[in-house]
Parts: C-alpha cells; structure tokens; sequence
C-alpha cells in the first residue's frame, strides 16, 4: 500500500502546474565561440562521460571515472528532462548547504561527489578543462532560474512512501519482465561497442563492477524508486509512468540488493545523523531503527522517531533552564 500523499502529494500538484511552463535553454544554439564550445563540451562531458574522463580512455591521467557509465544514466537527456534528475536551476542552488558533508558546499563539490559516487571514480581538478566545460554547462541551463528558488520537475520525482516495506523478491520478478530485457538478465547492461574501446554502454549495468557505488544517492531506495516510475523504460515521462508506483519501489529493492562496489568511509556522511535520510542504506543511526528497515522501509516510523528527536534537541537543557 502507499501511503497518503499528503505534502508531498500536494508538492507534485504544484509542481505539476508549474511545469506547464518548464523548459531549458538551447545549447545549440549557443554561437561557436569560446564560450559556446566550452558549454556544448560540458553537455558531451555528461553525455558520453565514458569517452573523455572513463577508465578506458587512452590517457591515463584523464581516467578519472571508474567505471564507464555516463552522467547521463542518471541526468536524462543530459540533464534536461523534469524529474529525470535535470540540471536547470542546479547552478543557481550553490552554494549550500550540504547535509551529506555537513558544510556548504560549491557546484564543484558537487560534481566531486558524483564523481566519487556514482562514477566510482576520483575528484577532478579544479583547474581541469573537464571540470570547466561541465560548470559552464549547469551554468547555461540554469539561465533565468532565481537563485534561491526552488525548480520545478527537480530531482526525480516524489511518490507517495510505501507503508509497508520495500519487497525484493516481488521486485525480482519485476525486474525479469519488464527490465530484464534492456538492461540484462545479471544487470549487466548493453555495451555500445567493446570492453576497453571507451565507448560505453548503450543500457548501463544496474549493478555488478561497472555499475554505481553503494555510496550513490542511485543506491538510496527513495531516489531509485521515483527514477525508475518517472524515467523507466527509456522514453518514459512522468506523465505516462509505466511501471506502477509499488512495482517501482520493490524493483529498486531488488536491484539495490545486489553486489556493487564498495566507497570507503559512509559512516563518516552526514555527521548530523538527524539529517541523514530515512533510506541511507548504512549506518550509523540516531532514531533506533537498524539498517534493514532504512534500506527497505516502512519510513513513516523512522519520520516520526526524527521528528521526536528533532523537538528533544529544540528544548533547553536542565541544567540550561534553572
């Protein structure tokens, strides 16, 4: 069963309204200057983040990914689809606050982060033309966004949370018939060419090597869940979701279930645990609850255990009030 969708249904009521007018800049239409070309660069950089920075790649010191997905794979349309993780607006946000670091952090943290996590790889300089080219690009598409203000169709989406807990199993059988065919039977995906060629994967590896790390916001059940209702199959679009919104939960069970690689140090994140998600897949925990119900739910106990720690933290001491 899902749960009520109280705020966060009335959330995506709004949102909804609001994309009536949702759009992107037109990259291509940027002229063929310095700046034209450093942005189109940063839009290929995500694309095909496998031919330029991959771990095939025939410069060694440009293997900065470890493995040979694309941006892509998680920002659709390199990042210009509502609720297929986009990017307009994400320029606009930083910096901020960063719950996972506890500090604020800039746009280029954030890339950091996604290089570390979801392309199981290394940082990028700074100063690196890649991590230029990919700033220019979030910059161009967050164009007219207010700084401050949330976009809408951000993120992946907000389904209402199951009340029962996440099912594997039936996630399983989900998977062998509507996700199998595309991305493999052992979630191995569909290469573009060969192993070493540097040129990626036409479906990317749902798990194994290749795939993501257990350290990606892709391995916490919520993101996943809502990616693959709003995003799954290819072609899918929040409007016409074609896998069921419990379907969709229990798939992304399944499929975080499986083996993946592994990012040293998840127990140092966020150092507020108060402000770690429900669904973080490792510990620790402050609210009491063991990793088994963060990974799979049902949530609202955990909501509601936060909330109650959250309201303990906003009263004085004893000794404080005397």
């Amino acid at each position: 069963m899902l749960a009520p969708a109280g705020s966060a249904g009335e959330r995506a009521i709004a949102e909804e309204a609001e994309l009536a007018s949702w759009a992107v800049p037109d990259v291509d239409k940027l002229p063929d200057d310095t700046w034209g070309r450093t942005v189109r660069l940063g839009r290929d950089l995500i694309a095909r983040t496998y031919a330029h920075i991959g771990p095939e790649v025939a410069d060694p010191a440009k293997r900065y990914a470890g493995n040979n997905l694309s941006c892509g794979n998680c920002h659709i349309g390199a990042g210009t689809q509502p609720f297929g993780n986009p990017f307009a607006g994400t320029f606009a946000a930083y910096p901020s606050y960063r719950a996972r670091s506890g500090a604020v952090g800039t746009i280029e943290d954030r890339i950091e982060g996604c290089m570390e996590r979801s392309m199981n790889g290394r940082k990028l300089p700074l100063e690196a033309p890649e991590m230029i080219a990919m700033v220019a690009y979030l910059k161009f598409l967050a164009t007219g966004r207010p700084v401050g203000e949330p976009t809408p169709g951000a993120g992946a989406g907000h389904m209402p949370e199951l009340t029962r807990a996440a099912d594997p199993a039936h996630g399983r059988a989900v998977y062998a018939a509507q996700c199998a065919i595309c991305h493999g039977p052992n979630g191995e995906g569909q290469r573009n060419g060969m192993a070493g060629d540097a040129k990626g994967y036409a479906v990317p590896p749902l798990w194994g090597a290749d795939s993501f790390n257990d350290g990606a916001g892709m391995n916490r059940l919520t993101d996943a869940a809502n990616f693959i209702h709003n995003n799954m199959p290819m072609g899918t679009t929040w409007q016409h979701p074609m896998v069921a919104a419990p379907d969709a939960w229990d798939v992304a069970a399944f499929v975080q279930s499986q083996p993946r690689p592994h990012k040293a140090g998840l127990e140092r994140d966020y150092p507020d645990r108060l402000d770690k998600p429900v669904d973080a897949p490792f510990g620790p925990y402050a609210d009491g609850f063991g990793e088994q119900q963060h990974r799979l739910g049902p949530f609202a106990p955990i909501h509601a255990a936060i909330a109650a720690l959250r309201a303990q933290r906003k009263q004085p001491r004893v000794q404080d009030a005397k």
